[in-house]
């Protein structure tokens, strides 16, 4: 809860839920102000966001110009979302580690594992910890 409202990055919030079923009774009561980084990261410090282009991703929930939250601070283990650099060409993939060999994975049947050789030059940017992306 924040005591000034107003500060660029608080937005209010009606701690009541919506119904997803049948509608019901909510009183329009604003609870208090709400700071996105309390509930998208751990550690702001750590947190860049990013756009996407493109859809190798739309598998996972990641749609062309979504925005990814990426935390620089979580462990980049196998089965993680990352936004790497190849060769400083930026990509958003899964990250997949078999045997000894490393893979940069899609989520679109459309495109081909990334193998990654010891001739690329590898840098793992982030963990992806949330994806905002809009309706329309």
């Amino acid at each position: 809860i924040r005591p000034n409202p107003d500060h660029l990055g608080w937005i209010a919030f009606y701690s009541r839920g919506v119904a997803a079923g049948l509608p019901t009774d909510i009183e329009d009561i604003l609870e208090c102000h709400l700071d996105l980084n309390q509930h998208l990261t751990e550690n702001s410090e750590g947190v860049f966001c990013i756009r996407v282009q493109g859809d190798s991703m739309i598998g996972a929930g990641i749609h062309d110009h979504d925005l990814l939250v990426v935390d620089r601070l979580a462990e980049p283990v196998d089965g993680k979302i990352v936004i790497a650099s190849i060769n400083a060409e930026l990509t958003v993939k899964r990250l997949k580690r078999e045997d000894d060999q490393l893979f940069l994975m899609p989520e679109n049947p459309a495109y081909a594992p990334i193998v990654i050789s010891e001739a690329m030059d590898l840098k793992i940017w982030g963990v992806v910890r949330h994806v905002i992306h809009a309706l329309e």
